[in-house]
């Protein structure tokens, strides 16, 4: 089964969106939510803050701000 990682941080109304949209996705193409919390680690917080939420799998980015459900299906069905 694909993992999607969801990078998230702590208050963010999107992060809340992307997950709800993962959680409807998972119903049509089976994967597994890896959520990853910058909050307060520096190295996380540099590279990815601007974009939250990110969505990434296999390390390569699919979509920030918002999940952009037609460019992550195509990927977990590559």
């Amino acid at each position: 089964m694909s993992v999607v990682s969801l990078y998230v941080g702590r208050d963010c109304h999107l992060c809340e969106i992307a997950r709800s949209a993962l959680e409807r996705l998972a119903l049509i193409e089976p994967f597994t939510v890896e959520e990853i919390d910058i909050t307060g680690v520096p190295e996380l917080e540099a590279a990815y803050r601007e974009w939250l939420p990110v969505v990434e799998v296999a390390g390569e980015r699919v979509s920030v701000y918002r999940v952009e459900e037609a460019p992550l299906l195509e990927r977990l069905r590559a």
